[in-house]
């Protein structure tokens, strides 16, 4: 029998044996809600699952790789439960019970999606603007060589700066959150992609800079159609890690003062020992990072389908 065969029949095994602890065994915790909305939030992982695995044309190895990590995530679930609901062994106020977790959705969704529609906002905004500015003036300072000799050393100290570095001083310095929010992402972004644009032109093969010099091509020329498109692909497949970035900036400047966002209400729940929030702001934080990834990752297929 395969692997993946195994893995498959293991995970749904776990599935059963998860939803019977939560239907048929009793609850030790006085605290713990319904768990219809724990029991609703297994179902659509496993439908997630299932789509994916019968979606594709073709066998291949991300067969085992889903297998594996619906395994894992059902192993997690049963041990959460265990400690929480069954045995009630786990801390009640630091690790609250996944029903009540997950019940935090069906009755806070409007505010959590509030928050993520104002995270993403501001990301947008950080990460665009980092982005676009980042490549325009790495080309030019790419190609001539004095604004490299000048930039380049510049970047070079700070690319190695975490933006979040300068947080608490634009949280100050701008007039407003959102504003230093916006600073905060354009910087994490700027500075990592400005000294890669540099580095890929320094890394132009001679042969296609001596053809397009053969055009007696302008400077202007040679930035916007030989320098552009040969280093989009390169920033395009970054996009993954410059999105990264950006969310880190954003999720710790919104711990810095905002009054909305993902990060804010983790924090906020946090500081008035709202533990259930808190790890139902976690969860929201990391299905928004699986979706954009998702996202970019088809970006990336359409976009540079030779690699």
């Amino acid at each position: 029998m395969r692997l993946r065969t195994k893995s498959f029949y293991l995970a749904h095994l776990l599935l059963l044996i998860l939803i019977g602890m939560i239907v048929l065994l009793p609850n030790q915790r006085a605290t713990t809600g319904s768990y219809t909305a724990f029991l609703t939030a297994i179902v659509v992982i496993e439908l997630i699952f299932l789509l994916k695995m019968f979606g594709q044309r073709e066998k291949s190895s991300t067969e085992t790789g889903a297998c594996d990590i619906l395994l894992f995530t059902w192993v997690v679930f049963i041990v959460w439960e265990l400690l929480t609901s069954v045995f009630n062994i786990a801390h009640p106020v630091l690790i609250p019970s996944p029903e009540n977790v997950f019940d935090t959705f069906a009755k806070q969704w409007q505010k959590m999606l509030l928050n993520v529609f104002y995270s993403m906002q501001l990301l947008s905004v950080g990460f665009f603007l980092g982005l676009v500015i980042a490549v325009i003036l790495g080309l030019f300072a790419g190609w001539i060589p004095r604004v490299k000799n000048f930039a380049y050393p510049i970047a070079n100290v700070m690319a190695t700066i975490p933006a979040i570095v300068f947080s608490p001083y634009l949280v100050s310095l701008m007039p407003s959150f959102r504003s230093a929010s916006v600073v905060v992402i354009v910087l994490g972004v700027f500075w990592p992609t400005f000294l890669t644009t540099i580095n890929r032109i320094s890394a132009m093969e001679p042969q296609i800079l001596d053809s397009a010099r053969m055009l007696c091509l302008g400077n202007m020329a040679m930035i916007w159609k030989v320098l552009l498109p040969y280093i989009l692909p390169g920033i395009v497949s970054g996009l993954k890690v410059s999105m990264t970035t950006s969310l880190l900036m954003l999720n710790y400047a919104e711990l810095m003062g905002a009054t909305h966002g993902m990060g804010y209400f983790v924090q906020n729940s946090i500081t008035y020992a709202n533990y259930t929030h808190a790890v139902a702001g976690i969860i929201v934080i990391g299905i928004v990072v699986t979706a954009l990834n998702f996202i970019i990752t088809q970006v990336q297929a359409r976009a540079i389908k030779w690699r």
